[in-house]
């Protein structure tokens, strides 16, 4: 299984993850529960163990909710930067289904990561955004979507087509005539 938040890939992450399973606190989400909130204060991180997150930026001038990321088994959820800078929180990290998470707050994700080279994680964090972001302008919402599916699979399993449509910025209609498209192609 691929992993989604390629920023993982060539860091050593173990320690943080070894550290949430052996010192965090097991949290149960139900689906539509938050584990972080925009706006409010940004104060935990976490390892999850089952289930899977969304992470939502909502655009007041439109009244719309968008999604920007999700996290999957075996990865971290949080807003990190806003978590170690004690900001309020950036986005909204709603459960799309039960899901299970080793939950550590600020001050110990601190202290783990005074460990690690603070540097390499972001500047990898950093490099999945920027091309995230650069994608959006230099792919067709297609080679987007082939993009997605290549670099995750198990997605299309994992998370609804509106959810799918929201994170490539384009309408559900629009990525099932990608879907048919690419049926009537194979």
């Amino acid at each position: 299984m691929h992993p989604f938040n390629t920023y993982t890939i060539g860091l050593d992450l173990a320690s943080l993850k070894d550290y949430c399973i052996r010192h965090g606190k097991l949290k149960k989400f139900s689906r539509g529960d938050f584990f972080e909130t925009e706006g409010m204060p940004s104060h935990w991180i976490g390892y999850v163990i089952k289930g899977c997150f969304k992470y939502v930026v909502q655009n007041k001038a439109e009244g719309k909710d968008y999604i920007t990321g999700f996290a999957f088994n075996e990865e971290f959820v949080g807003d990190f930067p806003n978590c170690m800078s004690h900001h309020p929180a950036a986005i909204s990290i709603v459960a799309m289904n039960t899901s299970k998470v080793y939950v550590i707050d600020e001050k110990e994700l601190t202290n783990v990561l005074k460990e690690q080279d603070f540097g390499n994680i972001f500047k990898h964090l950093f490099g999945q955004i920027y091309s995230q972001y650069l994608d959006s302008y230099r792919m067709t919402p297609k080679e987007r979507y082939l993009h997605l599916l290549h670099r995750c699979p198990q997605i299309v399993q994992q998370i609804n087509l509106k959810d799918i449509a929201s994170f490539l910025r384009v309408t559900p209609t629009t990525i099932s005539n990608i879907r048919r498209g690419i049926t009537f192609i194979e």
